[in-house]
């Protein structure tokens, strides 16, 4: 086993963290005005006309930013946001599936 000296990061300067921009009503809109409507639907079931149709309702709307200015002031984001789930479709007449070209 080799010993690793640590100190010699205490010579790298140190340097102020950057503070994150709060999310904005307009900038959700602006995003969300973007998505395709006939999407898949997500993990939770919902789908983008589904968002928008929530987003409507300005107190929604506002509750949503809320929540995403909250997370980024307190620099956590809970693991059911950061969770996702692949499914894969197989093509028909493949011989093998062990690589990503063969879906």
């Amino acid at each position: 086993m080799h010993e690793v000296d640590i100190h010699i990061l205490d010579k790298i300067p140190r340097k102020l963290a950057n503070e994150w921009n709060l999310f904005s009503k307009q900038e959700l809109i602006d995003i969300l005005e973007k998505c395709n409507n006939l999407s898949a639907p997500s993990p939770d079931k919902l789908t983008w006309s589904h968002i928008k149709s929530i987003m409507r309702d300005n107190n929604c709307l506002l509750k949503f930013v809320d929540i995403a200015n909250t997370c980024i002031n307190l620099g956590h984001w809970p693991s059911h946001f950061k969770m996702s789930t692949t499914i894969i479709i197989p093509k028909l007449n493949k011989s093998a599936y062990n690589s990503p070209k063969s879906y």
